[in-house]
């Protein structure tokens, strides 16, 4: 009878113990065994008398097998080796649709270096880093020895912390990977030791993505048709040719947060080149002047009611950069539009061929106009 009676103290005991090991997280081995990599890419080692993963080149991932990664919290130490990149990736499913976060390596000593480091999803393989700005910050870190890395990731949204575990360097309100679940994985040359994954472990992190600084500007143009794609030849950077006409098929596109029309989840990606024609309609009680701000990457072609109004390119790189920094951004271009009483067809040529690719359109005021909203 003392031993019925203790068996449900003991159970809640052992339960208790379960959840405590769960908080406490699971330790990843550096054992060559848990990871999939090429026999080039990666060593597993003794460095300053703690076992490590070595990644030995730039480019080749190191995968962990065996866990499945949701939510959570996932803390690494770090030291820097590569001049350039070095990339957690988060919720893998593979090369094409992940999530990840990455250091540029170069700002390491440079706390106020604006770019440190990033959040950019791969969508169809891309990297959206030159759509998504305002997810880079500046961080503290250095080499020469290591730096402590901790993500708490829930749901749709996520916080980095880089050495101070009391202030995050990067919050991230809405993770904007096709993803939900997969695996992690690292690249870029460093040494990678103290992994831990905390599943489940958010921290008080709400799951639901948190407000767009946008959502109460109503001057944002969110509502557009986007034709079918062109692809030009490669020695043809226009053509009056390619302007829409009655036959051009139209489809609905809605801007994504930040006014973004992100063409690169709309079309995926390509090998060649491509052109696509964005509409709207502004409809003005009067005749008159407005300004639009506009956002680009990575050429635009801009008419207002057929007559040419702007065209510029956005290649990082390249004296025809935009500030800031080649990122499609609102700050990019500010274009004295003329519009006529009743409605104005703005029509926008976009073309591709970097990374990512879309607009962001935003007018001064609104005063006497009606958009499609």
């Amino acid at each position: 009878m003392n031993v019925m009676k203790k068996l449900p103290l003991l159970f809640f005991v052992l339960f208790g113990i379960s959840l405590l090991a769960q908080k406490k997280g699971k330790y990843i081995p550096m054992k060559a065994e848990k990871w999939e990599f090429k026999a080039e890419a990666a060593e597993f080692m003794e460095y300053k008398s703690r076992p490590a993963l070595k990644i030995l080149t730039s480019s080749d991932r190191v995968i962990l097998k065996d866990l499945n990664f949701t939510n959570g919290t996932i803390e690494y130490d770090f030291e820097p080796l590569d001049p350039r990149f070095a990339s957690l990736y988060f919720r893998w499913k593979d090369a094409l649709e992940n999530e990840c976060f990455y250091f540029r390596t170069g700002a390491a000593g440079n706390p106020f270096a604006v770019d440190a480091i990033q959040y950019a999803p791969h969508i169809d393989g891309i990297n959206l880093w030159d759509m998504l700005f305002h997810f880079q910050s500046n961080a503290d870190f250095k080499t020469g020895d290591w730096n402590h890395v901790k993500l708490v990731i829930s749901g749709q949204q996520m916080k980095v912390f880089v050495n101070d575990m009391g202030h995050p360097a990067l919050v991230v309100p809405k993770l904007e990977g096709n993803v939900s679940e997969g695996q992690l994985a690292f690249d870029g040359q460093g040494i990678i030791s103290n992994l831990e994954v905390k599943a489940d472990v958010v921290e008080g992190l709400s799951p639901e993505p948190g407000p767009d600084p946008t959502g109460n500007d109503a001057r944002y143009l969110r509502n557009w048709g986007v034709s079918e794609v062109i692809v030009p030849p490669k020695n043809i950077d226009f053509d009056y040719g390619y302007f829409p006409n009655e036959e051009t098929k139209w489809e609905e596109i809605v801007s994504e947060r930040r006014g973004l029309i992100n063409l690169t989840r709309k079309f995926g990606k390509a090998e060649d080149r491509r052109i696509v024609w964005l509409r709207t309609t502004i409809n003005s009680a009067k005749a008159q002047e407005r300004m639009l701000h506009l956002g680009f990457s990575d050429e635009v072609w801009v008419f207002i009611n057929k007559r040419p109004l702007y065209m510029d390119k956005n290649y990082y790189g390249t004296p025809l950069i935009k500030s800031p920094d080649g990122r499609c951004s609102i700050e990019n271009a500010m274009i004295k539009t003329p519009l006529n009483e009743g409605d104005n067809e703005l029509l926008v040529g976009v073309a591709n061929s970097f990374y990512g690719w879309g607009i962001v359109a935003r007018l001064d005021k609104l005063v006497d106009l009606k958009i499609e909203n």
